[in-house]
């Protein structure tokens, strides 16, 4: 080797995981590529992610004219399936089979059940708006419930057995930087899905619909295949069905037993919901209020990305320098506060420049809240039930995302009904600005509760000396 390629070597060694957050993410038995590979199933997950809480809720309210209350109510239909994502893991990791996979079957069947969703949904919707072929009774409102059902329990079990074979295969070591890795996969593939999305149905037509839908189950299913290709080995002796399998019931009833869990899936609960009440109402306020095209409000998916991904590395930063993750999540919260009073505001000055930013204030406080509360409840699970409690966690945030998603839209629709019948004054716009106005004064109040929740988390005492070397590329996902 040269001496000018032997110090470009030494150099690059230097480069180390400071500008290269993931590279320490690989393994010998599990090296980068087949990592990045195995990742595409997060890359899925955004994808479903984005089509149903950013480009359809807008596409069915304002274009379709479906009333924001059963969208609202379609889009939570998928988190039906979440406090079972607990239950997915715990079955996947006792999974009995004479094949000897036990991830495998779980994530094939959730990868089937988006791609079902997925393929009849376009024109489930079409349907439930009186345009297409089929006039019978609660045609569309059936198929449409059926399709947003089936593509939520494909995620849910798409992911949780996802996540739990990418432990199964990195070196306990490297767990807290694969599941980083995963994690930053899903913004990545938000992201990339809300800029494709803006671009495709920026002159919107039912045909243009149908194919990105469409699209996306074909798109999902290549995706989940590349991922799991050759990445589980089969081990029958450890898939045996003779072997016993412990009770759920039982593991979960430990976990919830002392108070400081309780507390942290309640803090879980209220501010989540207080950043998800949003979700199904955002880019509607964009298109009614502020008069936004299909485009222009999907882009605000990818503003809410990039305001994650802000607060993202603002969570390494605070983390490795020593900040308790329950204070972050507080900080979280804060940011959030002044979003929604942007977002309020931005209708009556007629401003899209206080909007998105508002937008991306309400990405970057969640992305803080999130990981706080994360790191919080990983804190209170040994190496024994690690799994549970990050399932107790996301079965507690996505329980919690669907209720409020349901709730945004009954009380904007509730509001708007009030209005009709006299009981506001004001012109039909203004009506339907308070009524969005009012679902986020809401949420400015959830998060004012979910701040007094936080409070006491912060004053438990950790071990003395527990460092926590918290880059980027040990963010918990």
């Amino acid at each position: 080797m040269s001496i000018g390629g032997a110090r470009l070597a030494k150099a690059w060694t230097k480069v180390g995981t400071r500008f290269l957050p993931f590279a320490d993410a690989a393994s010998e038995g599990l090296p980068l590529s087949r990592l990045v590979r195995l990742s595409l199933f997060q890359v899925s997950v955004g994808m479903a992610m984005v089509l149903l809480t950013g480009t359809l809720n807008r596409v069915m309210i304002v274009e379709l004219g479906v009333p924001a209350s059963v969208v609202a109510f379609m889009v939570a239909l998928p988190i039906v399936f979440a406090p079972v994502r607990a239950l997915i893991g715990h079955r996947s990791d006792h999974h009995r089979s004479y094949l000897g996979w036990r991830r495998v079957p779980y994530i094939w069947m959730g990868t089937l059940l988006q791609f079902g969703g997925f393929a009849v949904m376009p024109f489930a919707l079409l349907v439930l708006t009186g345009e297409g072929a089929v006039q019978a009774p609660y045609a569309g409102e059936i198929g449409a419930a059926l399709a947003f059902l089936l593509v939520g329990a494909g995620m849910h079990t798409v992911q949780t057995a996802g996540l739990a074979l990418a432990c199964d295969l990195a070196p306990e070591e490297t767990r807290p930087r694969v599941v980083a890795l995963l994690y930053f996969m899903l913004l990545v593939g938000m992201l990339i899905s809300a800029l494709a999305f803006s671009a495709v149905l920026a002159d919107f037509t039912h045909l243009k619909l149908i194919q990105v839908v469409q699209g996306a189950a074909v798109i999902t299913m290549a995706l989940n295949l590349v991922a799991l290709w050759k990445q589980e080995s089969r081990s029958p002796r450890r898939t045996d069905p003779a072997l016993p399998r412990p009770p759920f019931r039982q593991a979960m009833a430990a976990f919830a037993a002392p108070a400081r869990n309780r507390r942290t899936l309640l803090a879980v609960a209220l501010g989540t919901a207080g950043f998800a009440m949003q979700d199904v109402l955002l880019e509607p306020y964009g298109g009614q209020i502020l008069n936004l095209g299909v485009g222009a409000t999907t882009l605000l998916t990818a503003m809410l990305a990039a305001g994650t991904l802000g607060g993202l590395a603002l969570a390494a930063r605070a983390l490795t320098a020593g900040v308790d993750p329950a204070k972050l999540a507080a900080f979280g919260v804060l940011a959030g506060l002044p979003a929604f009073a942007f977002v309020i505001f931005s209708g009556p000055l007629e401003s899209v420049a206080l909007f998105r930013l508002g937008a991306t204030l309400i990405g970057f406080g969640g992305g803080l809240f999130s990981v706080g509360m994360l790191t919080c409840a990983m804190d209170l699970a040994d190496g024994s039930d690690t799994g549970l409690a990050l399932g107790a966690w996301g079965a507690v945030q996505a329980s919690a995302m669907g209720l409020a998603i349901a709730g945004g839209g009954a009380i904007r629709d509730l509001v708007v009904a009030l209005s009709q019948r006299g009981l506001f004054t004001g012109t039909a716009l203004g009506q339907q600005e308070m009524a969005y106005g009012i679902v986020y004064a809401i949420e400015i109040g959830l998060l004012l509760a979910a701040l007094a929740a936080i409070g006491p988390l912060a004053r438990y005492i950790r071990a003395p000396g527990e460092g926590r070397h918290f880059g980027l590329a040990s963010l918990p996902g």
